[in-house]
This record gives C-alpha cells, sequence and structure tokens, in this order.
C-alpha cells in the first residue's frame, strides 16, 4: 500500500476517534469484557468462524450484568441489551430513536434501498404500500404456489430414489435453497427462477455464491474496519462483486416483471402485482423497483434445513410429526386456515422451536439518534450516536430466560401455549431428573411473534412473517410426510458456516453441504 494511502487511513481514523470524544451527550458508564485488540475489541470473537455470539453474550450476561458494554473497532463501545424490558423498549422506538448503522445501511442496501433499508416516515409510508400484499388474505391465495415447489421437490426426489432400498444420501441444504428461491420467484414476482430444475441463471447462480462463499482475510477486516470508517463498504472484493451481479441480474428481471405485471394488474395476484395496484390507487405509495427486490431468500432455506436436521438427530420427533400429519390429512394437504390455526399443533410446535433455536439473525445492531433513557430499575441513559445492540441469539436461548434446557430441541414447550401465557410441559426422558420447560413467563416482556425476536419486534416486526410460516410449513408438511430423514453417523457433529446469514453443514464438509440418508416413506 502506498504511503499516501496509509497516511489518509491514519488521517480518517484520527478524524473518527477525534469526533467521538466530541459527542455530545452522556452515556451510563457500563462494565464488559476487556478488548483482546487495540485495533478490534472483541469483535474478532464476535465475528469468528468458530465462535457462538449468543453464548459469548450469555457468558458476558453472568458475569457483568444483563446491560453491559463491549469494545469494538478502534475504541469504540456498543451496549449489549440482555433485559427483556431494555429490549422491549428499545425496539418500540426503532427507526426513529434507533436506527440503523452506516454498515448496515450499506449492507442492507445490496439486496435494495427497501422497507428493510428505510428509517422514520419513509419506513411508515413503505410499511403501509406493502402491508396488503402480505396480509392473510393475501398469502393465502399462494398457499398452492408454497405446495406446487414442495412437489416439485419430491419428483426430484423420487426420481433419484428409484430403486433405492436403503434410501441415498442427498444433500439437502442445496435442495432448501432452490425450493425457497422458486417459490419466492413465483409467489413474489410470478417468475420462475428454475431452480428445482436445474437451470442455470445469474439470480440462481448469485444467491448460491452468496449463500455459501466464506468472506476472505480482505473481506472480514474489510468489515469490521467499516464499522467506523463506512467508506471501506465501498472497497470491491469478491463477495462486493456477487451482491453487484445480483443486484444487476434481478433489476433485469424486475424490469420485465413490472412491466408485464403493469399490463395485467386486474388478475396479478402476485406479491409484486399486489404492490402495483397500491402504487396505481396512491400515488404516495409508489414503490421503486428496488424496493420491490428487497427481501432474503436465504432465510427460508436455512429454517429449512435446520428443521430437518434437528428431526434427524431427534427420530422420535421426526415420527410424532410425521403421525400428526398422517392422521390429520392424509396424503392431502393443509388448508391456509389448517396451516395457521391450531389443527396441526405439533408442526406449529416444530416450526417455532427451530425458529427460537435457530434464529437466522443473530443480534439487531442500532445508533441512537438522541439521547435516551432505558428502562431499568437503574434506568440506563444513551447518548446520540450511542450504538445498541440486542441479542436475538441471546434471547432465544439463554438459560437465564428459557431454563436449563433453553439450548435443547423440544418441540413440547410450544403445545399447549396462547398468547399471555405461560405452559410447562414435562418432557424428561426416563430415568432422567424431570426439568420443567415451557414459555416462562419472563419472556412475554417480548412483544414480537410468539415471544420471540426471529421476526423481530416493534415498528420493524417482519411484514412477510404470515409468508415465511406459512411456506415453512406447507414444504415441512410434504417433506416428513413423504421421506424420513436421517445421519448415517448418529453422532455427527453439525459447524456452522458463516457466509452472508449464518449456516448449518456437517463439520466435515468444506463448505455449507448438510448431506443425510433420505428414505422414502411407504
Amino acid at each position: 500500500m502506498a504511503f499516501s494511502h496509509i497516511l489518509i487511513l491514519v488521517s480518517i481514523v484520527s478524524l473518527t476517534l477525534f469526533l467521538r470524544r466530541r459527542r455530545k451527550g452522556y452515556t451510563t458508564p457500563l462494565t464488559g469484557p476487556p478488548g483482546e485488540s487495540l485495533i478490534f475489541g472483541v469483535m474478532g470473537s464476535l465475528n469468528s468462524v468458530d465462535a457462538d455470539s449468543g453464548e459469548l453474550m450469555e457468558q458476558w450476561a453472568k458475569e457483568y450484568g444483563n446491560v453491559y458494554q463491549v469494545p469494538t473497532v478502534f475504541g469504540g463501545k456498543r451496549i449489549i441489551l440482555c433485559d427483556l424490558r431494555a429490549v422491549r423498549d428499545f425496539y418500540t422506538k426503532e427507526t426513529w430513536t434507533y436506527v440503523g448503522t452506516p454498515l448496515s445501511k450499506r449492507l442492507i442496501g445490496n439486496f435494495g434501498k427497501g422497507v428493510l433499508w428505510a428509517e422514520g416516515e419513509s419506513h411508515r409510508r413503505q410499511r403501509k404500500a406493502l402491508s396488503p400484499a402480505f396480509s392473510n388474505a393475501a398469502i393465502r391465495r399462494l398457499t398452492s404456489v408454497f405446495f406446487d415447489s414442495a412437489y416439485k421437490l419430491k419428483a426430484h426426489w423420487d426420481n433419484e430414489l428409484i430403486n433405492q432400498a436403503d434410501g441415498a444420501i442427498i444433500e439437502v441444504q442445496a435442495w432448501m435453497n432452490h425450493v425457497a428461491l422458486d417459490s419466492i420467484g413465483i409467489a413474489g414476482f410470478s417468475h420462475d427462477f428454475g431452480a428445482l430444475d436445474g437451470k442455470v441463471s445469474p439470480v440462481v447462480t448469485a444467491f448460491e455464491s452468496l449463500g455459501s462463499a466464506r468472506p476472505s482475510t480482505v473481506a472480514k477486516i474489510k468489515f469490521l474496519l467499516s464499522s467506523v470508517i463506512p467508506v471501506l463498504s465501498y472497497l470491491p472484493t469478491e463477495r462486493s462483486r456477487m451482491f453487484e451481479e445480483l443486484q444487476r441480474s434481478m433489476r433485469e428481471i424486475a424490469n420485465v416483471l413490472l412491466e408485464r405485471s403493469r399490463k395485467a394488474v386486474s388478475d396479478e395476484k402476485s406479491i409484486i402485482g399486489l404492490l402495483i395496484k397500491a402504487e396505481s390507487t396512491d400515488g404516495e405509495l409508489h414503490m421503486s423497483e428496488e424496493e420491490v427486490l428487497a427481501q432474503n431468500v436465504l432465510l427460508l432455506a436455512v429454517s429449512l434445513t435446520w428443521a430437518l436436521i434437528e428431526l434427524a438427530k431427534q427420530p422420535e420427533k421426526q415420527e410424532r410429526l410425521r403421525k400428526e400429519l398422517l392422521e390429520l390429512a392424509g396424503n392431502t394437504d393443509p388448508t391456509w386456515d389448517q396451516l395457521t390455526g391450531t389443527e396441526f399443533p405439533y408442526l406449529d410446535a416444530v416450526v417455532h422451536e427451530t425458529l427460537r433455536l435457530h434464529p437466522p439473525l443473530v443480534e439487531t445492531n442500532r445508533v441512537a439518534t438522541q439521547d435516551d433513557i432505558l428502562p431499568l430499575a437503574t434506568p440506563i441513559t444513551t447518548a446520540d450516536g450511542t450504538n445498541v445492540s440486542a441479542p436475538i441469539r441471546y434471547v432465544n436461548r439463554a438459560e437465564a430466560i428459557w431454563g436449563p434446557r433453553a439450548k435443547e430441541f423440544i418441540p413440547e414447550r410450544w403445545l399447549g401455549f396462547t398468547e399471555g401465557e405461560s405452559k410447562h410441559v414435562d418432557t424428561a426422558p426416563l430415568n432422567e431428573k424431570s426439568v420443567e420447560i415451557g414459555i416462562p413467563p419472563s419472556v412475554q416482556e417480548i412483544q414480537g411473534h410468539k415471544h420471540l425476536l426471529t421476526f423481530s419486534d416493534g415498528p420493524r416486526t417482519c411484514l412477510g412473517k404470515s409468508f415465511a410460516l406459512a411456506e415453512f410449513k406447507a414444504v415441512l408438511s410434504v417433506l416428513i410426510r413423504n421421506y424420513s430423514f436421517e445421519f448415517d453417523d448418529p453422532d455427527t457433529k453439525i459447524a456452522i458456516h458463516r457466509a452472508v446469514l449464518p449456516r448449518p453443514k456437517v463439520q466435515e464438509c468444506d463448505s455449507a453441504k448438510v448431506p443425510m440418508r433420505v428414505r422414502r416413506v411407504e
């Protein structure tokens, strides 16, 4: 690197540190873990390939209390909220008092400057425009699309399992990527990407690359430093080029789809069609192509993969789910009302336990736009410009909240659960000490879906929640009714592959692969 470039970088860092010290306002002094590095603080550990950020934050909460601070890049500080009342207050003030950091805005902007990217009044406007497209009435009409994609997947697997009495080894994660991409393509844009049929397209290639490619060392350093020097996020890397290719490919498809949908908008049932209707009936709700494209296929694919992993590791729970589906539905598919109602309680329990234990996003990191007070027994003051984080993975999995069996996959904890109530279920195996588990009263401080943070909370609660839950249940119901899943080695270890989102992988595999033995259920 040329001396002039080093001088510029040092100048930017010095200016950043100077402005931090001059920042007005007062933040309550808090204790926390010491920095491991003068440059990166503890961010190296939190972003390590082998680290579980939720468990690190849980360990620190035990040592420093439920609200503490961690050192970040170049002497910065971030407040971590492990107190549920503080977390609830934080989420209710999102988009106004607490907004996305410059780095998160840049990263989300790679998928389009839509409702996930917007803040304040712009965010309110976009949610208003998007709400009809993600209403229960709208998603009900798309239920058949979810089943169609699941059965297309089934057709491919049936061909692979012909004359395979002992089943076959199938890499399930790649197929979950394909079914998610095709479903969202058809339901969202009336466009079949053809991922399940092996069609090669720039969009399919880009999504698969983003989901599997690990960041290089240079990209990791760039990511960490970008939190204090946002301009660094614009430096090109292999990953940023993938994002650009994805955006370019989606833009080309969107232009065609938008034009076609505008011409046939009266019969259009896809999400994009409903958005165009909103655009045409209210000029103030105009949605740009970028806003329409702001969505993430990987969230659904990751959750489906985790569900299959957990059910493969606990065959008795897999069999219980299969029995429920076959007894209540037989060979017919559940209706929308059944998927969203109470007729399949164990299916609902498996889905929500997966979302609790394996939230695709691990935290919500925001920056204060004004001085604020967080309501604790001893209130905490956060000054304008303070970085604050709500650790999703911690809140969903902490033993202090969910009890001593918090890290276990126990769908039974959700059986009989209704909003505003707690239910304790004893599911201890025979000859083991009985331990009560369930939905603890304390977690009801969280107002998000089923008192989880998986779909966020407050004014930024995920609009596509009903879409994601319906598709998750539809695809899982088809797979479990027709196939059994297991690992050849019962002691198979699952690790985390860090790409755009943390994804599961069999520890022995080099990339984000989850090979399982799949057999037909006769």
